[in-house]
């Protein structure tokens, strides 16, 4: 993909996308909880087509409708959210500073299964989540690094006094 395209998909995303980390809870797994990190892009439904064009250049992730009839382009995942990101990088300017603590996320992510990361690992991670909700406007958020200590501790995953 040329660098001007590079360049206009992150202003895109600069203005009228999000970049995410978010703490899951689920119960499959060995910590009750899994790091999402995702890039979603928006428009009115009208404008689908657009995130379906850009869908063809990232080649990752899905497009929906939603109820409310805007239009969501959405990458999910380490590796893809990697990906995109490091290439988006370099162009970004609103969303850069999150942008570089997604990719951090990412790396780690990457690197091991979450089955596999102590409850020790999980809290640290969780602290970057944290971090990066500083970057976006949730009214919702209830799930952070508190959340996850409290759920490991009651279940005796993880030592009190830590």
């Amino acid at each position: 993909m040329a660098e001007k395209l590079f360049a206009y998909i992150a202003g895109f995303l600069d203005g009228d996308g999000c970049i995410m980390a978010q703490l899951v809870k689920r119960s499959g797994y060995v910590h009750g909880y899994q790091i999402r990190v995702s890039v979603v892009f928006y428009q009115k439904e009208s404008k689908k087509y657009f995130l379906e064009w850009l869908k063809g250049q990232l080649k990752y992730g899905y497009v929906r409708v939603r109820n409310d009839h805007m239009a969501e382009y959405t990458i999910v995942g380490y590796q893809s959210v990697y990906e995109v990101l490091t290439k988006l990088l370099p162009y970004l300017r609103l969303k850069k500073t999150i942008a570089q603590k997604v990719i951090n996320l990412c790396v780690m992510g990457i690197k091991s299964s979450p089955k596999r990361i102590s409850p020790t690992e999980l809290l640290k991670r969780a602290a970057l989540v944290d971090e990066t909700a500083a970057y976006n406007y949730s009214k919702k958020r209830t799930t952070t690094r508190a959340t996850v200590k409290q759920f490991l501790q009651e279940h005796n995953l993880f030592p009190r006094n830590d």
